[in-house]
């Protein structure tokens, strides 16, 4: 069957987002369920890609837009582009993620001069000319590729000729003036004037929407929302319904919940006298929904009734255009709306809660990333401090950084490591690479819908919006408020995103009290039963969130598939990480527990001055650390790393110590045997590349005293523990093995000192399991050989991604990954999310031929990409059995290896991109 370029909104529905986009079908659905929507039409995403493969439209499709114009026309009584009553249509996109702003829009198609000044003459002409104004606007932008500031210097011109701060406020003899000049400005810069032809207008609208697929700003965000390119956009050409015909009229944006809060309460924006494009760009003051029941209450209560039709068929919080026209209510768009991360749970814990959805659904619903943000620090703001401005609270959370004013620097000073707020008059989609690179966005104008607030929430920045104490002068670099406070770009600055704060200078944090809560324990399990008196009972915000979070991983706890472990070589931090979830430590680093005045051990056993006694006080640390982590992790299994990194890092710098003796013999002073000594040990020890060098069991091997001290403090340990009553778990990594003749060495050697530390002790206890870490391709390869002797295997990704990649991740990234990533080389920083096509490939390998060997073969990942939710997800379809992760990311990934398993079933969330 041939793929239809073009479908009436009456012949759609739903499940045809793929064809239609989200906007074509969600109207088309909208359509089918009885609702008041304009009649229009949808091309295709089919003729889009055609549009974009060839550089111009499919042959027939013109055709086939006349044909629909002709069956718009007759369903509407109104004939396109004449008449007293013409029939005007908007065009606008339609992907099939929401990609709010990065797309173009045309309004009042169909209008011209001919027709302008004909409906002048029998109908309200302020209405006209504000209707054609915006078509000169939109067209001139969208299809003849004016610069905005073109429209925004002739608009300021008008203004102050009239005396007045807004085109709201021109009456017909100023709106009329504005489109002359519009007129005048577009030839000199584009050398063409807007079409007179409806038809031509309508052609070139649909182009411009075409084209705008590939527009920068729509390529940067589907980059970051990991949307493909090569999906397309529908387009739809709606009849044209006005919000902006008097008092009675009006647009507006809504949500049926709160999309910053979860609140169970539709909640939106409503301006009289408007049309949908005034709601969202903040350039008038919005009243809050509510208000629309004193204006047209008629219109107010049918909208909420949509809203819970809506919100029952999607079963999910939608979000919706509407236009009140002369009092009646039209629908112009409903989308799965998105949600601050902490709506995010509120809302999918509440639906669950309400049999809405089920709670696998609830739980497929949010993800890592959206926990990860609640568990961010908040501002600790002193007792007495008053903001500068405030706001709305657009997009919870809190940032501080230094301000700055536009797009462009934004981008410059993060690349260059800093922190920035965003100060802006309103966002527009042109100020998307600066929202990204920002850690907080504040407005002068807009709402809870504008632009700023649905992409920062998107995006997981904290924003405020609508401070109308604040005057942004982007060319004076400076924000003034209302009481003469000035912030000069460079000026730290203190966002918070939760009250819809802006202070001066930066503030100290607090620790997020959903992660405060979650150390606290998980309460009773499965029933999401918070810490806290005041938090069990939802008194505040914060403990409807944590009570939200608590129900979701409870869940995710019960459909996981892999367990969650921590990295940790304290007892506080290991304590900590088993009440938020931890069921074990997956990697105990020694080296950890040899940093600081600790690290000269190492280098006295290598340079053996006091070998004996620097051993000794390396053993007799490690035993008060393990008994520490063996005591906290009671019952759960502890891996145990051996030394790791390279020998360098313990030896002092031979070209410092070289320098000194110089010093020293060139002021005649005799140079002390100790440090030439030294200086001639640490050169014979002097690695040209050390990562690759003298290391892991190579340098275990070389120093095998090493190991003795390690595995003999951690065998009596265990058994004085055991003799307590507790049930201590030790097992032993051996790192950066490539071949199986350097594990069975180690294997054997670190058995033989457990036996005889065991015997000497009068202890029964059996030896530690060892296993080893799989972080060389060698290893990898060799899976199938290692899994002979080893017990478990524990892929260390981040040395493996170092490994296979062939490049250094403290060099890389300080150096060419930013380009790299910037450029389009890399989708994203393999050191971030695991690169599977590579590194990932190694892992699968490692997995088939280790179990092929040892079918009972444990496997765990224990790199920083056990707590990255992509990474996380991956992980788990290879088969692992538990990721190890930092102690704050524990909730992330307990989360993540729930919703694995559920996605792995085949349960979907409704999208909310």
């Amino acid at each position: 069957m041939t793929t239809p370029l073009l479908v009436p909104f009456s012949h759609g529905e739903r499940g045809m987002a793929d064809l239609l986009g989200g906007k074509g079908a969600n109207l088309a659905e909208m359509t089918r369920l009885g609702l008041p929507v304009p009649p229009g039409f949808t091309i295709t995403t089919e003729a889009c890609r055609e549009y974009l493969r060839t550089g111009h439209r499919p042959e027939e499709l013109d055709g086939l837009v006349r044909q629909a114009v002709v069956a718009l026309e007759r369903s509407t009584g109104r004939t396109f582009g004449e008449g007293d009553q013409p029939l005007l249509v908007s065009v606008r996109s339609g992907a099939r993620f929401s990609m709010p702003g990065m797309m173009e829009t045309v309004l009042d198609v169909g209008l011209n001069d001919a027709l302008a000044e004909r409906l002048a003459q029998r109908q309200d002409p302020r209405f006209v000319w504000d209707c054609y104004r915006r078509l000169v606007e939109m067209y001139g932008r969208t299809v003849l590729g004016a610069p905005a500031s073109v429209f925004d210097a002739m608009r300021s011109e008008v203004l102050a000729a009239h005396g007045v701060t807004s085109p709201a406020e021109l009456d017909a003899t100023g709106l009329r003036a504005l489109v002359r000049r519009y007129r005048r400005a577009l030839v000199a810069e584009t050398g063409e004037d807007l079409p007179q032809d409806p038809w031509a207008q309508l052609t070139g609208s649909i182009d411009a929407v075409f084209s705008s697929w590939n527009s920068p700003r729509a390529r940067l965000y589907r980059s970051h929302e990991g949307i493909p390119d090569d999906l397309g956009t529908a387009v739809t050409v709606m009849q044209m319904v006005y919000g902006n015909t008097g008092p009675h009229s009006g647009s507006g944006v809504c949500f049926s919940r709160n999309p910053a809060t979860g609140d169970a309460a539709p909640y939106g924006d409503y301006l009289t006298d408007a049309q949908g494009e005034d709601v969202v760009n903040g350039s008038r003051a919005t009243v809050p929904l509510a208000r629309l029941a004193d204006l047209e209450p008629t219109a107010h209560r049918e909208l909420m009734s949509h809203l819970s039709t809506l919100e029952k068929h999607y079963r999910d919080l939608c979000d919706v255009e509407f236009t009140v026209e002369d009092s009646r209510l039209w629908m112009l768009q409903t989308r799965v709306g998105k949600r601050s991360p902490a709506a995010a749970f509120v809302l999918a814990a509440d639906m669950a809660e309400e049999g809405l959805i089920t709670e696998d659904e609830a739980l497929v619903r949010v993800d890592g990333h959206q926990l990860e943000s609640l568990l961010h620090a908040r501002f600790d703001v002193p007792e007495g401090t008053s903001p500068l401005v405030t706001g709305l609270p657009a997009s919870p959370g809190a940032g501080a950084g230094a301000a700055v004013f536009d797009s462009a620097t934004a981008v410059e000073r993060r690349a260059a490591g800093e922190d920035v707020v965003l100060f802006r008059t309103e966002t527009s989609a042109e100020d998307l690479p600066g929202i990204l690179a920002s850690i907080a966005v504040v407005t002068a104008r807009g709402g809870l819908a504008s632009h700023a607030a649905v992409v920062a929430r998107g995006f997981g920045r904290t924003c405020v919006t609508g401070v109308s104490d604040l005057v942004v002068d982007e060319d004076a670099r400076e924000a003034r408020t209302t009481t003469g406070h000035v912030v000069r770009e460079g000026d730290l600055v203190s966002v918070d995103g939760t009250a819809g704060c802006v202070y001066a200078g930066a503030l100290t944090v607090r620790p997020s009290p959903v992660a405060g809560g979650l150390a606290e324990g998980d309460g009773a399990a499965g029933t999401g039963a918070p810490a806290t008196t005041a938090m069990a009972a939802g008194t505040t915000h914060d403990g409807v969130v944590l009570r939200a979070v608590r129900r979701l991983l409870a869940h995710a706890d019960r459909r996981a598939a892999v367990r969650v472990r921590v990295n940790a070589e304290t007892a506080p931090e290991a304590a900590q990480a088993r009440a938020a979830g931890a069921t074990g430590i997956g990697l105990c680093r020694t080296e950890h527990m040899l940093l600081g005045e600790r690290r000269e051990l190492v280098e006295r056993v290598v340079l053996e001055s006091g070998a004996d006694e620097a051993l000794a006080r390396i053993e007799a640390l490690a035993l008060d650390d393990f008994t520490g982590l063996l005591r906290a992790m009671d019952g759960l299994p502890v891996v145990v790393r051996l030394l790791d990194p390279p020998l360098h890092e313990f030896l002092p710098d031979p070209t410092d110590l070289a320098v000194e003796v110089a010093r020293l013999e060139a002021t005649g002073a005799v140079v002390p045997e100790e440090v030439q000594s030294r200086l001639e040990a640490t050169r014979r020890w002097a690695e040209a590349n050390p990562m690759l060098g003298l290391r892991g069991v190579r340098l275990l091997t070389v120093h095998p005293e090493l190991v003795d001290a390690h595995v003999r403090a951690l065998v009596t340990a265990a058994a004085r523990l055991a003799d307590e009553g507790l049930d201590p778990r030790p097992e032993v990594m051996v790192p950066l093995v490539s071949d199986v003749a350097e594990l069975a060495s180690a294997r054997t050697h670190i058995l033989e000192v457990a036996r005889q530390t065991a015997h000497d002790l009068g202890s029964e206890r059996p030896a530690p399991r060892v296993g080893v870490m799989i972080e060389l391709p060698r290893a990898a390869l060799t899976a199938g050989d290692l899994a002979e002797l080893a017990e478990f295997f524990s892929f260390g990704t981040n040395d493996l991604t170092q490994t296979t990649w062939g490049m250094s991740r403290d060099d890389a990234q300080a150096s060419f990954l930013t380009s790299y990533a910037t450029s389009g080389l890399l989708p994203e920083d393999p050191f971030v999310t695991l690169d599977q096509r590579g590194v990932g490939e190694l892992v699968r390998i490692a997995v088939d031929r280790g179990r092929a060997a040892r079918p009972g073969l444990e496997l765990g990942v224990c790199g920083e990409h056990a707590g990255d939710p992509a990474s996380i997800r991956f992980l788990t379809g290879c088969g692992v059995d538990y990721v190890s992760c930092s102690p704050p990311r524990v909730p992330v990934a307990r989360l993540e290896v729930g919703r694995a398993t559920v996605l792995q079933q085949g349960v979907t969330a409704s999208d909310s991109r």
